[in-house]
């Protein structure tokens, strides 16, 4: 306890007690600062050497991704189409009524989207969707309504679906982009 006295003592003989207080409130604002602002001074991961794995040489990195972006520039809104609807094909072909369904709606809202009738936010219910999709185009009203209205009762109905459903969902969609395809009710 004495040697800690003397310390002290020593200490504040060399540096006056109000600039020791200025001190000791100089840290506390650097350890605070560091505290609040700690997720960013700290690195996300430990630094990678690269002698534990060989890269590739960069002739063939450059390639592969010229491939990708040519396969990616191949992809136009009508594969897009193809692949969803195929997609709802495929789901009611396995006997999936119900998702097919939400797969042909999915479907449309994207129609809907890309013609620019509809800004759709996650959230948004049936009838919003519809409100607002014959709000921009009246043409796709009664179609949407329709095509809503059997989702609805699907899905938060629990009615079970079948091929008829299927296909009358089919019906309603294709109703719904032919009506945006002509530019109909505007």
């Amino acid at each position: 306890m004495r040697a800690y006295e003397e310390l002290l003592g020593e200490l504040f003989t060399v540096v006056p007690p109000p600039l020791m207080l200025l001190i000791l409130l100089a840290v506390t604002a650097l350890v605070a600062a560091g505290w609040y602002f700690f997720p960013a001074w700290i690195p996300r991961r430990l630094p990678r050497f690269t002698w534990r794995r060989q890269r590739k040489p960069r002739t063939k990195r450059i390639k592969r991704a010229k491939r990708s972006t040519e396969k990616q520039a191949t992809s136009s809104p009508e594969t897009v189409k193809q692949t969803r609807s195929s997609l709802a094909d495929q789901l009611a072909g396995q006997g999936r009524y119900a998702e097919a369904i939400r797969e042909r709606l999915r479907d449309t809202v994207a129609d809907l989207t890309r013609a620019g009738v509809i800004d759709p936010e996650p959230g948004t219910t049936a009838a919003e969707l519809t409100t607002d999709a014959t709000t921009g185009r009246p043409g796709v009203g009664p179609a949407l309504t329709g095509a809503t209205g059997l989702f609805s009762g699907v899905w938060y109905g629990r009615a079970p679906a079948g091929p008829g459903d299927d296909q009358r969902m089919r019906e309603l969609t294709t109703e719904v982009r032919d009506t945006l395809d002509a530019g109909e009710g505007r």
